[in-house]
């Protein structure tokens, strides 16, 4: 089968008109993408305020700190009050930086999960609308490449393809290829239901 595999049908027509869809179909998983990269950027922005609040926190922290370091030098005492400094400091700009740190984490994690969101929920629907049909035309071409090869010169065989046409293809699509496809079947006339049934699989005759 992966010798056959046939992506494309050999028809102009047809080829072009699957090309244009296999591209509509890459260009809106693309744009679905670009969407959710946007949300993300878009919601992920917010953490400003956390980012804030922690740079805050970081300096009341740090303020502290600096006292504590600048009375360490006093005797007796200094060392008791430049631990209660830290102390202090770390139980309000601490507490202030780690709720900042929990802000921005819990944006991120916001901004990520919607941004997958607007992307993945439209591509999945896109692909459940899509792909099977895909699948199964592939599937179509790729066993009937074959029929490609075999001696349509055969009466026999042009025989078969046209009473497949004439039995099997809706009345719309033989209309481009005859008006009269059980005239034509009955009167021996099978070239162009021989055209018809391979045009349904997108392949031409190879005589």
């Amino acid at each position: 089968m992966l010798r056959n595999l046939t992506l494309y049908p050999d028809l102009p027509d047809q080829r072009r008109a699957q090309i244009i869809r296999d591209m509509a179909v890459a260009a809106l998983i693309a744009a679905f993408c670009w969407c959710g990269l946007k949300v993300h950027d878009l919601v992920n922005d917010l953490a400003v305020f956390g980012s804030g609040l922690r740079a805050a926190g970081n300096s009341v922290q740090g303020g502290f700190g600096s006292v504590a370091d600048a009375v360490q030098g006093i005797p007796v005492v200094g060392g008791q009050l430049g631990e209660a400094f830290r102390a202090a400091g770390q139980g309000t700009g601490g507490n202030v930086a780690d709720l900042g740190q929990a802000g921005i984490d819990a944006v991120n994690g916001l901004a990520t999960a919607l941004g997958c969101f607007t992307a993945f929920l439209p591509i999945l629907v896109l692909l459940i609308a899509v792909l099977p049909r895909r699948i199964r035309r592939v599937q179509d071409m790729s066993a009937a490449r074959t029929v490609a090869h075999i001696d349509l010169l055969d009466p026999e065989r042009q025989r078969l393809l046209a009473m497949r046409a004439a039995f099997g293809l809706p009345f719309r699509e033989l209309l481009p290829y005859t008006n009269d496809p059980f005239g034509d079947l009955a009167a021996g006339r099978y070239d162009a239901l021989v055209q018809a049934a391979l045009a349904d699989v997108g392949l031409r005759p190879s005589r």
